[in-house]
């Protein structure tokens, strides 16, 4: 199965058994919400077949938050149910099904979906996904948006839950409770680890030490009879046949070889100093028809401080940011921001990027080059640090994954000098690599840092 470049899925194969719970892993890209898309037939591969036991139901949580959710909580996860009728479940045993789920999950039935925070939309379309009770159920992302109380509660119900899970994660707590297998999505291929997170990190570092070294003899080899073919045997008329048919396998199998993938080169442009004062507010009030989001809120923030909001899903984390930035008019109150701030900010939602445009034009803004550390790169060229070939810097955002999205964005935010970087849950969807370089970045940036996360990412980075 592939869309542009190498295949994401070549020729892979796997037999889920009943009551395990699987992590599947892999770098962003790689193809690990197609494979769920294909087990639940959304998407078609290009060749070989998904064989499921009689009667199999399958649920699948979506990557993201959709921006429109029209309806009532209520309507929202009973759409989960597709027959309120048959001969095991009746409309009231349906009805009863729906009400329990919106009762363990605390959603208010009544609400319109459309004016809930994006957490509370993302604990709407889990309900969705449970309320049919699957056989097998696919998460992608499902920690995302969430709060640590609605985290730890989805943790202990899908522990207890008998059924069947597959989920894609980038919350390493999440997958030491949960996961008891671990498969993984590299360079085309389904490795089944078959075993725990922790014990699958011990060994996928000693196969990938075994890989580099078992690659740099096979290139040795290759080397030395690309010199033989060259220089060797001048004297006679006709080579080693067997030798020369054995070197092209050789080429032909480098040729096909395709290299692990590399680490983000990611770095924060840092701009001139801002003002000691970054902003201050006192007696900010916020509410939302007329229902108080905040009151009589104080506080002071100065450069270099590295602040972390937390709260439940709804709280106002988002609305508490915007207000802090000058960006949304408290209901009362003053705010006072302070001199030269150059801002970046990361939406939770990438609203910032425009979904029919390439990767390229949104880095570059529609220009070709763009300023880094003040010199002029090329933005294919910058592209190549966060990870996209040319092939992929060509492709429209609406074809990539959540985690690629969000690596375009950083790239596009830190295209630019900033002395106050502003995170709303920067962590979604990113693979652990490109995270913990994150974390690493952050914690150097010597300007000021605003940061959305949930406890365990604000643990570590504030």
């Amino acid at each position: 199965m592939g869309y542009r470049g190498p295949p994401l899925l070549d020729g892979v194969s796997c037999q889920i058994e009943p009551g395990q719970r699987i992590g599947l892993l892999g770098r962003n890209g790689s193809g690990k919400t197609t494979f769920m898309r294909i087990l639940c037939g959304q998407a078609q591969p290009d060749g070989g077949q998904v064989v499921f036991a009689p009667g199999t139901k399958l649920s699948l949580l979506p990557q993201d938050v959709p921006r429109e959710m029209p309806g009532t909580v209520s309507e929202v996860v009973a759409a989960g149910v597709p027959h309120l009728t048959g001969d095991h479940d009746t409309a009231w045993q349906a009805e009863q099904r729906v009400e329990r789920v919106l009762a363990e999950m605390e959603l208010p039935r009544d609400a319109e979906c459309q004016s809930l925070s994006s957490g509370m939309k993302r604990r709407v379309l889990i309900a969705q996904a449970v309320v049919a009770a699957p056989d097998l159920l696919l998460l992608d992302e499902p920690t995302n948006h969430l709060d640590l109380a609605a985290i730890e509660w989805m943790e202990g119900f899908l522990a207890r839950w008998g059924t069947t899970l597959m989920f894609v994660t980038h919350d390493r707590m999440f997958l030491r409770k949960l996961a008891n297998r671990i498969f993984e999505i590299d360079r085309g291929r389904l490795f089944d680890w078959s075993c725990d997170y922790d014990t699958f990190l011990k060994r996928k570092e000693a196969a990938l030490a075994a890989e580099e070294t078992q690659n740099a003899l096979f290139d040795k080899k290759l080397a030395e009879e690309e010199v033989w073919v060259r220089t060797g045997i001048k004297a006679r008329r006709t080579r080693n046949e067997g030798r020369v048919r054995a070197l092209e396998k050789l080429r032909l199998v480098r040729s096909e070889r395709r290299e692990a993938t590399g680490k983000v080169n990611l770095n924060i442009q840092e701009a001139e100093r801002s003002g000691m004062l970054v902003t201050e507010v006192k007696e900010v009030s916020f509410s939302y028809n007329e229902r108080p989001i905040f009151e009589n809120f104080s506080t002071s923030i100065m450069r270099g401080d590295k602040i972390g909001i937390i709260g439940p899903n709804g709280a106002g984390k988002t609305t508490l940011l915007r207000v802090l930035l000058g960006n949304l008019q408290p209901t009362s109150g003053a705010i006072r921001l302070g001199t030269k701030l150059q801002i970046a900010y990361f939406d939770q939602l990438r609203q910032q990027l425009d979904e029919e445009k390439s990767v390229q034009e949104n880095v570059g803004d529609g220009y070709d080059t763009i300023n880094i550390g003040g010199s002029s790169r090329h933005v294919i060229g910058y592209l190549r640090d966060f990870l996209f070939s040319a092939e992929r810097a060509r492709t429209k955002v609406r074809f990539l994954s959540g985690g690629e999205r969000n690596r375009i964005l950083l790239a596009k935010l830190f295209a630019k000098p900033a002395n106050v970087i502003v995170l709303d849950e920067p962590t979604n969807d990113l693979d652990t690599e490109t995270l913990e370089l994150l974390e690493e970045r952050l914690v150097q940036f010597e300007g000021t840092v605003l940061l959305v996360e949930d406890e365990n990412a604000v643990r570590e980075l504030a």
